[in-house]
């Protein structure tokens, strides 16, 4: 792979950051071949996993919002550290969205059981440090679940360095700058679910996307919900108190950015001492 820089080859089982690159392309798995693969690991064991989710983003979203962002985060993270980043898991756990057409969900077990062996598979080839970039929140808990499980496996198949695997989930919509620039641009409008910040980032990424906005009436408050038909009774349109109106491809742009300049923080720290890990 080439990069801006040459980095000096990282010592026994350390995890180095090999450096900014030049586009999302030199850092893409699906475009790497088995033998530069090999050669990364020789001087970077960590890797990159976008996860997202197919679901209704309201009237005016587009179904793949959370894996469109999610993507598009880790690939700018990656070009910015010049580590890895595999295919999108584009599938996540949904199940509360079905009454609306479009989504497709995982059940909790199916998703745990992808993404422990896709830390499986990784942790088999050398990688010792697995950084989630997650977009959607309906995912949190059963990830945090199937990284727990992973360490078991791999210690329980005595994987080399399976003591040393480390997996960190990072929610891109969570990182501090991202929610306090939601909350100037967009105020108490930035809802829970349909966020005007999240449609903006999908704009900046797809500007096909914009002739579909248009104002809509005031959603539904965010609250408890018990299952899909009670998502769609309570919030008939799937907003849960957004406003995406208020989103434009600008501040998209800028929310790109905060999110990459937050995670790459936390990457870089992630790999130079694998702590904190989930």
């Amino acid at each position: 792979m080439s990069t801006t820089s040459s980095p000096a080859p990282a010592t026994a089982g350390s995890p180095a950051v090999p450096g900014p690159v030049a586009s999302h392309e030199a850092i893409r798995l699906q475009l790497r071949s088995w033998p530069e693969v090999e050669a990364y690991l020789e001087r970077c064991k960590g890797v990159i996993v976008p996860l997202g989710s197919t679901e209704q983003h309201g009237p005016t979203g587009a179904i793949g919002t959370d894996a469109l962002t999610a993507e598009a985060v880790a690939l700018e993270v990656g070009r910015r550290t010049g580590v890895l980043v595999t295919p999108a898991q584009a599938f996540g756990m949904a199940e509360h969205h079905l009454a609306f057409p479009g989504t497709i969900s995982l059940q909790p077990a199916t998703l745990l059981a992808v993404l422990h062996d896709v830390v499986l598979s990784l942790a088999r080839h050398g990688f010792q440090r697995i950084f989630v970039i997650n977009g959607h929140g309906g995912n949190i808990a059963t990830a945090r679940a199937a990284f727990a499980q992973a360490y078991g496996t791999a210690a329980a198949r005595g994987l080399p360095h399976a003591t040393e695997l480390r997996c960190r989930l990072a929610n891109w919509f969570m990182a501090g700058p991202v929610m306090r620039q939601a909350r100037e641009l967009y105020g108490d409008r930035e809802g829970h679910h349909a966020t005007p910040s999240e449609i903006a980032l999908t704009l900046h990424l797809e500007p096909s996307l914009i002739a579909l906005q248009r104002p809509l009436p005031e959603a539904a408050p965010a609250g408890p919900i018990h299952g899909p038909e009670d998502f769609r009774r309570r919030h008939p349109d799937g907003r849960m108190g957004s406003d995406p109106f208020l989103a434009t491809a600008a501040h998209g742009a800028a929310i790109l950015d905060q999110a990459a300049s937050a995670l790459t923080a936390d990457l870089e720290a992630f790999l130079s001492d694998g702590e904190p890990a989930d």
